[in-house]
C-alpha cells in the first residue's frame, strides 16, 4: 500500500511541469534571482541549480526514517491566483503552510519567516528513499514467497507419494 502511495506521488512530481518562482515574487522578491532558501544557498555558476557534489556537503548520513514525513503530506490540485498565472492552468503540488506543519525543513520562508516555497528537491529525495525501502521489502517478500512455494510443492509431492503408497497397499 505504501509503495503505491510513494509511486503515485513520485510520478506526480515527475510528470508535473517544472516548478518556477512566481512573478512578481511575493513579499519583496527574490534578491539576486535566488529562491526563498536564502542568499547563501550553494548554487552552480552555470545552471543555477543546487550543487550536489560531495565536496559541497558535510555530515552526510543515510536518510533512514527521516523520509517518513512524506506520508503526512497532502498533494492537491490548484490554480495560482491570476496575478501570478494569467493562464489559470491546473497545477498540482503541495501547500507550503501545510508542509511546514509536518516538516519545517521542507519549506523556504520569506523575510517575515512565513512558509512560502516547498523544497520539492528535498521531497523528491525522500520519495526515492521510501521507494527504495519499499522495493527492498518487496524483494524480501518475493524471496520468502519463492521459498514457501518450493516448500509447498515439496510437501505436495510427498503427499502424492504417500497417497500413491496407501492406494497401492489398499489394492493388495
Amino acid at each position: 500500500m505504501k509503495i503505491n502511495f510513494v509511486l503515485s506521488v513520485l510520478i506526480t512530481f515527475t510528470v508535473c511541469p517544472m516548478a518556477h518562482a512566481v512573478s512578481p515574487a511575493p513579499d519583496g522578491g527574490y534578491p539576486s534571482g535566488n529562491t526563498a532558501e536564502g542568499q547563501k544557498a550553494p548554487f552552480s555558476l552555470t545552471t543555477g541549480t543546487p550543487n550536489t557534489a560531495r565536496r559541497f556537503k558535510h555530515d552526510i548520513k543515510p536518510m533512514d526514517k527521516a523520509s517518513a514525513v512524506i506520508f503526512a503530506l497532502k498533494p492537491v490540485g490548484f490554480r495560482y491566483n491570476k496575478e501570478y498565472d494569467a493562464t489559470q492552468r491546473l497545477s498540482f503540488g503541495l501547500i507550503a503552510e501545510e508542509v511546514a506543519q509536518v516538516g519545517p525543513a521542507l519549506v523556504g520562508r520569506n523575510r517575515k519567516g512565513e512558509p512560502e516555497a516547498v523544497r520539492y528537491e528535498q521531497i523528491n529525495a525522500m520519495l526515492l528513499n521510501e521507494f527504495l525501502k519499499e522495493r527492498k521489502k518487496v524483494q524480501q517478500l518475493e524471496t520468502v514467497f519463492a521459498q514457501q512455494r518450493n516448500d509447498f510443492e515439496a510437501t505436495i509431492a510427498e503427499l502424492k507419494k504417500e497417497i500413491a503408497g496407501v492406494d497401492a497397499r489398499s489394492k493388495n
